[in-house]
């Protein structure tokens, strides 16, 4: 049987993980050095702004899913300070995030400053939900 979770919890750490990302990529972050690690042209950036509201909210689901997850996690290491919603965060971002990210430089030849770039945001956003979820009753 499956823990309860706290589902106010879930959605506001995923709005959380989401305004992080936002921030993350954008120009003020990191966006630029994302562009230009993607190998992406302004066009194209263009492009890709036009057909956003699909990638949001498919992006909005797959977070959502994370954080509900995680939750889970929280529940069954049964940590109950931000620390320790800390480090089950970390310990799941080592074990599946840098993994499968990995995969991208190793077989898809992305660039290693890119996995970089990627998994560090990752990783903030799974210390901060993990924190969060740890100390919300």
């Amino acid at each position: 049987m499956l823990p309860t979770v706290n589902w106010i919890a879930i959605v506001v750490v995923a709005i959380v993980a989401m305004l992080i990302g936002m921030w993350w990529y954008s120009l003020k972050g990191f966006g630029k050095q994302w562009i230009k690690l993607m190998g992406i042209s302004q066009r194209k950036m263009k492009e890709m702004s036009k057909n956003a509201g699909s990638s949001y909210l498919l992006n909005i689901i797959a977070t959502l899913v994370m954080a509900y997850v995680l939750a889970l996690f929280i529940a069954y290491t049964s940590a109950i300070t931000f620390v320790q919603g800390m480090q089950t965060g970390f310990w799941l971002w080592l074990g599946f995030i840098v993994t499968v990210q990995f995969g991208q430089v190793l077989w898809e030849k992305k660039k290693f400053q890119l996995f970089l770039l990627n998994t560090a945001y990752n990783l903030v956003g799974m210390l901060v939900m993990g924190g969060i979820l740890a100390i919300w009753p």
